[in-house]
C-alpha cells in the first residue's frame, strides 16, 4: 500500500487597504452653527485631534485668519463668514501645508475636516499623508517643492468636495476612513491644502475644524 501524500494548504487572507472619502454638504439655506449634517457627524470637542500639536510647514496664514489652533479647539464659527474662527491661507496664495502630531502612534479610524463659507471658500481640496517618523529618509517638514511620499510620508488620499455643479457655498464635511476599519497607526498627519478656484484671489478654504478618531 502506497503511503498517502497529504498536502497542507495554507490559506492567506490578503488585506487590502482602501481609503475612501465621504462628503456631506449643507447648502447656505441649511447651514447651522452646530454643523449638523444628514449623513456624517458634527464636530466633537473630545476627539484625538484636540490633544495634538499643529505646526505650519509651508505657506502663509492670512492676516484675517485664526491661527492653527482654531482647527482643534472645538469652537465653531458663529456664522457663515467668520474669519476669526476659521483657518485659511493668504489671499492670492496656492494654499499651504501643516502637520498634526499626536505625540505617539495612534491607530486612526477616521479623519474629518469641516469648512463653512457662503461662497467659493467653502469647498475643500487637500492631500492627506501620514507617518510615524521612523521611516527611512524621513523629513518631518517637507516644503511644497518636495513630494512627501519621497521622504518617508505615506500618501493616504486626495480629498475634494468641490461640487461638479451648483452652489459652492455652505458647510462641508469630508470623512476619510478605510474599508478595514483603520487607516493605520501613525504619529503624524500632513495636510497639503490647495486653492479650490483660480478666478480670483479668494480660493483658499475656510477650514473650521478637524476631528481625528482613533481606536481606544
Amino acid at each position: 500500500m502506497k503511503p498517502l501524500l497529504i498536502l497542507t494548504l495554507a490559506v492567506f487572507t490578503l488585506v487590502v487597504f482602501e481609503p475612501r472619502v465621504q462628503i456631506d454638504h449643507n447648502l447656505n439655506r441649511a447651514a447651522n452653527r452646530d454643523f449638523r449634517f444628514d449623513h456624517l457627524p458634527s464636530p466633537r470637542k473630545d476627539d484625538d485631534a484636540a490633544k495634538a500639536k499643529l505646526t505650519l510647514i509651508d505657506g502663509s496664514i492670512d492676516p484675517n485668519s485664526a491661527d492653527l489652533s482654531a482647527l482643534t479647539d472645538g469652537l465653531l464659527p458663529a456664522d457663515q463668514d467668520d474669519p476669526s474662527r476659521n483657518l485659511f491661507f493668504n489671499s492670492g496664495s496656492m494654499g499651504g501645508r501643516f502637520r498634526m502630531d499626536f505625540g505617539e502612534p495612534l491607530d486612526i479610524v477616521q479623519v474629518l475636516t469641516y469648512s463653512w463659507h457662503p461662497s467659493v471658500r467653502g469647498p475643500q481640496l487637500y492631500k492627506l499623508y501620514a507617518a510615524n517618523g521612523t521611516e527611512p529618509s524621513f523629513k518631518i517638514a517637507p516644503e511644497r517643492s518636495v513630494d512627501p511620499a519621497t521622504c518617508g510620508w505615506k500618501f493616504i488620499i486626495t480629498v475634494s468636495t468641490i461640487p461638479k455643479e451648483g452652489d459652492d457655498g455652505g458647510q462641508y464635511v469630508a470623512s476619510v476612513s478605510d474599508s478595514t476599519g483603520s487607516l493605520g497607526k501613525y504619529r503624524y498627519l500632513l495636510f497639503d491644502c490647495y486653492v479650490t478656484e483660480l478666478f480670483d484671489s479668494n480660493g483658499n478654504t475656510f477650514y473650521s475644524e478637524i476631528d481625528v478618531v482613533g481606536k481606544r
